[in-house]
């Protein structure tokens, strides 16, 4: 199929008016211009020649580490078989890095589950502060910005990479607790930022108050009204996408609506806490990966982090025939072989989920460019802690699956005590972020790791 060249005579000129300006010489309301902004023929990018490949991250959390007889693969190199935590990923193995010896060798204030969920993507230091750990000095936030939030603060610089949000943190039952345990995501030293749990509050920050299905048919027959206005103005390609776009929040927003009505993510009903219940946790996750790829589809955000619970999360997974909860069972010694069972069905079940979003962003093709999402896409799976009983901060875990990067694929990497500054400093140079540091100085010395390269 023919590539649609933006006409200069219209698309540029429309580009070259502030945001208001082509609103009202469109004649289109603010609810539609929310989803217009992602569109090729109307964005910045749409004066140019070539539009540059869109580069996505997503950063996905899950707590108390992992059993490394069963997750680590055997050897390094080719990515031949799959271990056990792993094996949701087969689909994806051609298409999945493994990162082994990766360290977080930030110390300090704090103890190990503090530090490693904190420093796991600032890189730097806790602040001397009042939160006290398991029996090491008490601590504060975090000294420096984080990874998430550096890149998107470079990309939001840019007219070609900015989107409606900067980033968008996703969380599923993260507590509403603010401390060190609890939150990862910082826009700059002790200035933490809260997922948002719940699958409505989110999809109103994205798609607007919609309280019911009458509010949502009505902002709906607006947009499609607005849209008619558009029209002469963009590609045909585009008109598609906007249809598409339609259908997309229209079934989006019918199933959060009625999944929220419904007992299956139905938050306690106290005045203080909108934690969700934990028998819930795949609806939930379910929920919040469809509205995650639905931003990022409609270019909302190119970066996200979808958080599953927090450091020291005690989640009783009773839906996997588990009754105890996982931080419990995670400090079960290793001849303990019952705990151990369990802890291998958990991580089973977030790498699980891992690959659900992976399939999510693969069944959906690019807007407006080659192939899927997926491959403009690199979902990191990551963890606060390398193994949960001896709360080591060495070879934590980190799973990356998608394209985009240019790093190698169906690879297991092995180092030796990397510190993870420098897989951070990388990931920000892959994306275009020309940085040599992160974090602590001393830690990034050496700068971007050659060996991710393909």
């Amino acid at each position: 199929m023919m590539k649609y060249k933006p006409d200069s005579s219209r698309s540029c000129v429309v580009n070259q008016i502030n945001r208001r300006g082509w609103m009202q010489r469109l004649g289109i309301g603010s609810a539609a211009a929310v989803m217009a902004t992602c569109l090729p023929s109307l964005s910045r990018a749409g004066c140019t020649s070539k539009r540059q490949p869109v580069q996505r991250l997503i950063i996905m959390f899950s707590p108390n580490g992992v059993v490394p007889e069963s997750f680590w693969p055997t050897e390094a190199g080719t990515l031949k078989d799959l271990p056990e935590i792993l094996k949701p990923l087969e689909e994806f193995r051609d298409r999945t890095l493994v990162l082994k010896g990766v360290d977080n060798r930030i110390r300090g204030d704090g103890d190990d589950h503090m530090r490693g969920m904190s420093c796991l993507l600032t890189g730097i230091e806790l602040s001397p502060g009042n939160i006290q750990g398991g029996g090491n000095t008490p601590s504060g936030w975090p000294r420096g910005i984080s990874i998430d939030q550096e890149i998107a603060n470079f990309l939001q610089s840019q007219s070609e990479t900015r989107c409606r949000f900067g980033s968008l943190e996703f969380g599923v039952l993260v507590s509403d607790r603010a401390d060190v345990w609890t939150r990862m995501v910082y826009t700059g030293a002790n200035r933490p930022v809260a997922p948002i749990s719940d699958p409505k509050q989110m999809y109103r920050k994205l798609f607007g108050q919609l309280e019911d299905r009458e509010s949502l048919a009505s902002v709906l027959n607006v947009v499609s009204a607005d849209f008619q206005s558009l029209r002469g103005a963009i590609s045909v390609e585009d008109r598609h996408l906007l249809d598409e776009q339609l259908e997309w929040i229209h079934q989006t927003g019918q199933r959060v609506q009625t999944e929220q009505r419904s007992e299956k993510i139905v938050p306690p009903e106290i005045d203080t806490g909108c934690e969700l219940d934990d028998a819930n946790m795949p609806a939930i996750s379910d929920c919040q990966q469809d509205l995650l790829v639905a931003a990022l589809r409609m270019n909302m955000s190119r970066i996200a982090t979808l958080q599953y619970t927090n450091a020291v999360g005690n989640a009783k997974m009773k839906f996997l025939g588990i009754e105890e909860g996982h931080h419990e069972l995670s400090h079960d010694p290793d001849e303990k072989t019952e705990s151990v069972e369990k802890l291998v069905k958990i991580n089973t079940w977030y790498c699980g989920q891992l690959a659900a979003l992976a399939r999510r962003l693969d069944s959906t093709p690019e807007p407006g460019g080659e192939g899927t999402m997926l491959d403009h896409t690199t979902i990191i799976w990551t963890n606060e802690l390398g193994k949960g009983n001896s709360h080591t901060l060495s070879n934590i875990p980190f799973v990356l699956v998608g394209g985009g990067l240019g790093w190698k694929q169906q690879h297991c990497l092995q180092f030796k005590n990397l510190p993870h500054n420098r897989l951070w400093i990388s990931l920000a140079n892959s994306m275009g972020h020309k940085i040599n540091r992160f974090g602590n100085p001393r830690l990034s010395r050496g700068g971007i790791v050659d060996e991710f390269d393909a």
